[in-house]
């Protein structure tokens, strides 16, 4: 159902029925199918580049630095000390690019199954590819469970930067998942993963945060705008092994000047503690 040609794409997911965002093609970069997925790259008219998974937009040159932001700095900003941090997924290297600005990060591990969304994204998405130049950066290309079960007690933040829960991604949103994560926590370790969207998806988000609540003594829930996610929104489940930890009170503090010089467009003090200032009928249900 889903069409990239010249014209229009048009992102039709049985995960938000009757919807879809479209955007106007005004050419296609690459088209093809690795082991795991469909990769597309296109340039789209309001939005830059654009890069698909299984007919999913996963980024936009326009719009991604919301996410990346978010996504890392969120929990980096609530570890005393992160020095080393795993990612789950972030092939398009978006995700590093943002750890590696952050001066207490000595080293980031990228684990990817899928190893042409690296190389698709080092040729057409360099803007997000940029993260692949970090010093700090080893890759492992395989599976992230397997991963972890041979790299117990590892890392102080683990981050999650997955598709949605369908095809290849599906099994990141299960409860055994977050049980391998704590098992690679350092101890007073941090979990942040792609959490879906509120407007959307808001059973799968107190189920998956109820199943959290029995692993952690903190889990909290934040969320962005980013335009070309469906309904314009995407949340983050954080969880913590400290009991201390206040997910709304970030440790590392960044002012204008530091926020300028670390190149952060989205991310700041004050987005960091409006993020988790939640609509009353998504505490009620994430209450209930």
């Amino acid at each position: 159902m889903n069409k990239l040609s010249p014209g229009w794409f048009s992102e039709l997911s049985s995960l938000w029925p009757g919807q879809c965002m479209s955007l106007a093609v005004e050419k296609v970069l690459y088209s093809g199918k690795s082991k795991f997925q469909k990769i597309d790259v296109f340039k789209s008219k309001s939005h830059g580049v654009v890069l698909c998974l299984d007919d999913v937009i996963q980024v936009t040159e326009n719009d991604e630095f919301s996410y990346q932001e978010m996504i890392t700095h969120i929990p980096i900003n609530c570890h005393p000390n992160p020095e080393k941090v795993l990612v789950i997924g972030g092939g398009d290297g978006g995700a590093v690019r943002e750890l590696d600005k952050h001066p207490n990060v000595k080293e980031i591990v990228l684990c990817e199954i899928d190893e042409e969304v690296i190389e698709i994204s080092k040729k057409f998405v360099p803007f997000l590819a940029s993260g692949f130049q970090s010093e700090k950066l080893t890759i492992n290309i395989g599976d992230g469970f397997e991963f972890m079960k041979n790299h117990k007690n590892s890392f102080d933040v683990i981050i999650t930067d997955s598709s949605d829960p369908i095809g290849p991604a599906a099994s990141l949103f299960q409860k055994s998942y977050y049980e391998l994560l704590k098992q690679a926590l350092r101890p007073g370790g941090i979990v942040c993963s792609q959490g879906e969207c509120m407007w959307l998806h808001l059973d799968i988000i107190k189920e998956l945060m109820n199943d959290c609540k029995g692993l952690f003594p903190v889990v909290d829930y934040a969320y962005t705008s980013i335009p070309t996610y469906p309904s314009g929104s995407i949340g983050f489940i954080l969880c913590s092994l400290n009991p201390d930890t206040s997910f709304k009170k970030p440790i590392f503090k960044v002012d204008d000047n530091l926020a300028d010089e670390l190149q952060l467009r989205y991310y700041s003090d004050k987005i960091h503690e409006a993020s988790f200032a939640l609509p009353r009928f998504v505490m009620k249900a994430l209450k209930s």
